[in-house]
C-alpha cells in the first residue's frame, strides 16, 4: 500500500448523528489520493461508540475530557502522514474534497498551513434573515482562488506535520474559542505561511432542532462569551462601551428588519457584554 499523504482527524465529543453524516461523506472521497483517518473521541458518553464502530474506522479514546486542541494534539501523534487535515465533527464533505486539498498542498510547497471555504448548511426550519446577517455559525469565503491570509478555520483546516514539529503543540489551554488561532499566530511568528485553497471547500452544518431559532441563539451567547476571553488574552477587546454599541445595533437591526436572525446576532453581542462585565475581566484592548 502507498504510504498516507493525508492524515484527516476528526475531533468530536457527543455529537454522534453529526459524526454520522461526516463519516458517511469522508468514506466517499476519491481514492486517488492515499490518506488515513482517525476519530478522536474526546470521551463522549453517548452514541459515538458505535457510529465508529458501524463505519469501521480508527480511532483513538480519551480516558477524560480534555478539549478540542487536545484531540488535534493526539490526532497529529497517533497518525503519520506529512499533513494532517482537520475536520469538525459537524461537517459535510464533497467527493472531490480531499483531492483539492492534496493538489492545493502541492502547488503550494512552502505553504506550512490550509484552509477552505466553509459553507453554511442549515437544514429543517431555520428562522428568516432579511439578508444582511451573517450566517450564525462558522463560515469562510474568500473568493475563487487561492490567496495567502493570515487566519483559517478550524472545522477546514490542514498544517504540514514539519510546522507541527517546529512550532509545537495546540494549546490545550484554549477552548470555545481561538483554540486553533493561537496555533496560526504562533506559526506565522515562526515565519510560517497559511494559504487559502479555494477548491478545498466542506460544508458546516446544523440540523435538525439544532437548527432553529432557540438553539442558534443560545450557541450564539456562548460563542459571544468565548470570542470575547480569546480578544482579551490576546489584549484585543474592545472597550464595554464599544460592546454595548454593538448590542444595541443588534436590538435595532432585529427591530427595524424584522429579522429573527438579528436575535442570534444579538446573543452573540450579549455574550461578549456579560463576559466582559465578569467579576475579573478587564478591557485590556483599544479604547
Amino acid at each position: 500500500m502507498n504510504e498516507p499523504e493525508i492524515a484527516v482527524v476528526i475531533p468530536t465529543r457527543n455529537r454522534a448523528r453529526y459524526l454520522d453524516v461526516a463519516l458517511a461523506s469522508l468514506a466517499h472521497q476519491r481514492p486517488a489520493v492515499p490518506h488515513e483517518l482517525l476519530v478522536v473521541d474526546d470521551c463522549s458518553t453517548d452514541a459515538t461508540a458505535e457510529i465508529i464502530a458501524a463505519h469501521d474506522v480508527p480511532h483513538l479514546s480519551q480516558i477524560k475530557p480534555l478539549g478540542l486542541n487536545a484531540a488535534r494534539n493526539a490526532g497529529v501523534r497517533a497518525t503519520s502522514a506529512p499533513i494532517v487535515a482537520f475536520v469538525d465533527d459537524d461537517v459535510w464533505v464533497p467527493p472531490g474534497w480531499l483531492e483539492a486539498l492534496a493538489e492545493g498542498a502541492r502547488r503550494h510547497p512552502r505553504a506550512d498551513a490550509f484552509g477552505g471555504p466553509i459553507v453554511a448548511r442549515l437544514e429543517g426550519p431555520t428562522p428568516r434573515g432579511c439578508g444582511r446577517e451573517k450566517p450564525p455559525i462558522t463560515t469562510l469565503d474568500l473568493g475563487p482562488d487561492d490567496v495567502p491570509v493570515t487566519m483559517v478555520w478550524g472545522a477546514n483546516m490542514a498544517i504540514r506535520r514539519r510546522a507541527f514539529e517546529r512550532v509545537g503543540a495546540f494549546d490545550e489551554t484554549i477552548g470555545g474559542h481561538g483554540d486553533e488561532e493561537d496555533w496560526l499566530r504562533r506559526l506565522r511568528q515562526a515565519g510560517g505561511s497559511i494559504e487559502y485553497l479555494a477548491a478545498a471547500g466542506l460544508a458546516h452544518r446544523r440540523a435538525d432542532g439544532d437548527a432553529r431559532l432557540l438553539p442558534l441563539t443560545r450557541a450564539a451567547y456562548h460563542r459571544g462569551r468565548a470570542a470575547r476571553r480569546s480578544d482579551e488574552r490576546q489584549r484585543l477587546a474592545p472597550a464595554i462601551g464599544s460592546e454595548l454599541r454593538t448590542f444595541g445595533g443588534c436590538l435595532w437591526h432585529t427591530l427595524r428588519r424584522g429579522c429573527p436572525q438579528g436575535l442570534i446576532m444579538g446573543a452573540h453581542a450579549a455574550g461578549r457584554l456579560r463576559q466582559a462585565a465578569a467579576p475579573g475581566a478587564s478591557d485590556r484592548g483599544r479604547p
